[in-house]
């Protein structure tokens, strides 16, 4: 993937700005994504983990952030699912029926990761 200037410093000075170690960028990206996207919005799994039933195809409705603990090593949204609520990486999902500023933020952490960046 090439380098998006735009999105690196919108990483730099907003999202990791201050952020020392692991656990300050993760806890950086956390509330970026909290506090910019906007739920619940519908999302389609574009990719298959091993750690969710999602399969690529499938729509679902994202409620929320998962818990922070739960976003230590990456970022986790909340779903509904048979009627319940699941973690599911966010990675796994693009936001299909979602405000701009929620589908800008999904592409960013999806940059970030594809970049092979990570906490630490």
């Amino acid at each position: 993937m090439s380098r998006d200037e735009e999105r690196e410093t919108r990483i730099t000075m907003e999202i990791v700005v201050d952020a020392y170690g692991p656990e300050e960028q993760a806890m950086g990206w956390y509330y970026y994504l909290q506090d910019t996207m906007q739920f619940p919005f519908t999302a389609t799994c574009v990719s298959k983990r091993r750690i969710s039933p999602l399969k690529e195809g499938k729509s679902v409705e994202v409620v929320g952030m998962a818990p922070e603990d739960e976003c230590e090593q990456e970022m986790f949204v909340e779903i509904e699912w048979d009627g319940d609520t699941l973690a599911v990486p966010l990675i796994q999902l693009e936001a299909i029926d979602a405000e701009e500023e929620t589908q800008q933020a999904i592409a960013d952490w999806h940059y970030w990761v594809n970049q092979g960046y990570e906490f630490g």
